[in-house]
């Protein structure tokens, strides 16, 4: 029986996925480096749609112990309309799906938490936010890169109007579109095709894959044109494309794709 894929690969996410990874992995805490391996494992508990780096418990240079309770309250999203919830990076590392032990890594001052899950007892996986990390010698953010998901950016002759309330704000034939599994294709259009006035906000994001985005509110838009679109500066050399362009959220605005309207995406940014 045909099976779309990502409902098989929704149906996964139920359980505590591990994958091993052949780079050296190193995590810093307070300057001190309390894990330095080869032989790291990305984890994703269950429900959680962004791996976690899990290291052999021996290769931890820090002083490990129990913690009474590194509890956290889960934020549940839906990747598309109606879909199954699952956890996203803004649920707090101290929310766990899977039996095991909160614990915690100290380095002189500094301290990290941990967790100890019960079907890989010989390991703990470290709160990405807590340290700061190395593979190979290249510093990561966000969280490490999921192996089974890839970007692609194509140009694209595609006619697109992005309106507010039915104001023009932007008008392009010349996108770049990039494909990113499972969330909304996104439109990367030049400056000078955004005909409304935009003033820089104050909000700033990362993405483990597209770097550091700035972002950009509506002159004149109210409540509604705050946050409309963002841009990166220095994206990865591997996405040096989309350098400088901008990008709105289509949750936020109205999209016409030659000349059909599309229906506004509920995703985490709605």
């Amino acid at each position: 029986m045909a099976v779309r894929m990502i409902d098989h690969l929704m149906q996964a996410r139920q359980e505590l996925r591990y994958q091993p990874t052949p780079k050296r992995v190193r995590a810093r805490l307070g300057g001190a480096t309390v894990v330095d391996t080869r032989d790291a494992v990305l984890v994703w508990e269950p429900r959680r749609v962004v791996p976690s780096y899990a290291v052999p418990i021996s290769d931890v240079t820090g002083t490990l112990a129990e913690a009474s309770d590194d509890s956290a309250s889960e934020l549940p999203v839906s990747l598309e309309e109606g879909g199954p919830p699952v956890i996203d990076p803004r649920t707090a590392f101290g929310f766990h799906t899977t039996a095991g032990t909160p614990m915690t890594v100290t380095a002189g001052a500094a301290t990290g938490q941990v967790f100890r899950p019960a079907e890989l007892d010989s390991m703990v996986i470290l709160d990405f936010d807590g340290f700061d990390w190395l593979e190979e010698d290249e510093p990561i953010f966000g969280h490490p890169h999921d192996p089974f998901s890839r970007i692609d950016v194509r140009q694209s002759s595609t006619s697109i109007r992005i309106e507010l309330d039915g104001r023009l704000v932007a008008k392009s034939a010349r996108p770049l579109i990039l494909f990113e599994f499972v969330l909304p294709a996104r439109y990367y259009l030049p400056l000078a095709d955004v005909v409304a006035a935009l003033e820089p906000s104050p909000t700033s994001t990362v993405c483990a894959y597209k770097g550091h985005a700035s972002h950009w509110s509506l002159v004149g838009g109210g409540d509604k044109g705050v946050d409309i679109a963002w841009s990166y500066e220095q994206p990865p050399l591997e996405l040096g494309q989309i350098a400088g362009m901008v990008c709105f959220y289509q949750e936020r605005v109205d999209v016409v794709l030659d000349g059909k309207a599309q229906i506004r995406p509920v995703t985490p940014w709605s």
